[in-house]
């Protein structure tokens, strides 16, 4: 069992780090509210640290999901960040998703330490992480890699390392492109139905036996029917990713109108007061146009 730290205790990486003590691993945690680390002692035992490089020193692996780039930076960087207490030889692992051009900068002053630097963002939402079957896409050295799969394996169903730093988060940058198309055809259909006068749970279970199925019609088309949007991942956060999307497909010339689209619909549901609703609230913008 190794030794590790992990940074970072919002709704994922709250109970992610739960999964790594049920293991068997050695958890030291960090967390911006102190309350919030040691609520998660009390329940899971463990120990708790006051800043991230307590928490990282001497640990085999530094796990870390936070909010942003500049998150990111903050818990890694400086006197008090991770990088400054990790040994020579271990490997810091991002969860967050983040930039192209942070994970880039950290993978590089993580070397400069003899520290290895796997980006490895996630998809499977909040019920993901707590069930431990998240989805990690993983950029980085081979060897570093192979060697923090295992721990990462105590909260996923599939890690795979796609190719060199980087690839993790670029491959992230894939998955919220497709989800932003799917849950805005979804509102649509759902949208389209409702004014026709059909009933949506008996369109959806015909529709989603056939071509037009997918993981959000199955888990997202009831709270969608009911008006809740109480689930999963934050507009405010998808916007976040979106304007990475945004930037990277600027940059390597990929043309994303349906993604640049749906980002602009987002605007709209955060200018209705939306931010926190999940992202299947695009159809609340549908229906405030009547």
């Amino acid at each position: 069992m190794a030794k590790t730290a992990f940074l970072g205790l919002g709704v994922m990486g709250y109970p992610m780090a739960g999964h790594l003590k049920a293991k068997g691993h050695e958890v030291c945690v960090f967390n911006r509210t102190a309350a919030k680390a040691k609520s998660w002692v009390d329940e899971h035992g463990g120990k708790a640290a006051g800043t991230p490089r307590q928490a990282a020193d001497g640990a085999d692996f530094v796990m870390a999901c936070v909010g942003n780039d500049d998150d990111l930076r903050a818990v890694c960087l400086g006197a008090d960040g991770a990088f400054a207490g990790m040994k020579e030889g271990s490997v810091f692992v991002d969860h967050t998703t983040v930039s192209a051009q942070v994970t880039a900068e950290l993978y590089e002053k993580a070397a400069e330490q003899g520290v290895s630097f796997v980006d490895a963002p996630i998809s499977g939402g909040q019920a993901g992480a707590e069930n431990g079957v998240l989805s990690v896409m993983c950029g980085g050295d081979l060897t570093s890699f192979e060697a923090a799969e295992p721990v990462i394996a105590s909260y996923a169903r599939i890690c795979r390392r796609i190719g060199e730093s980087g690839a993790g988060q670029k491959t992230k940058m894939c998955n919220q492109i497709a989800i932003a198309g799917l849950v805005q055809g979804l509102s649509e259909a759902l949208h389209f139905a409702e004014k026709s006068g059909l009933d949506g749970r008996a369109v959806v279970e015909v529709i989603s036996q056939g071509a037009a199925g997918s993981w959000q019609m199955e888990n997202r088309h009831e709270t969608m029917l009911d008006d809740v949007f109480q689930h999963g991942f934050a507009v405010d956060w998808m916007r976040k990713d979106l304007g990475i999307c945004l930037e990277a497909a600027d940059e390597v010339g990929a043309s994303v109108p349906v993604t640049a689209l749906v980002d602009q619909f987002y605007k709209d549901i955060q200018r209705l007061g939306g931010g926190r609703w999940d992202t299947s609230s695009l159809i609340k913008r549908l229906r405030a146009m009547g």
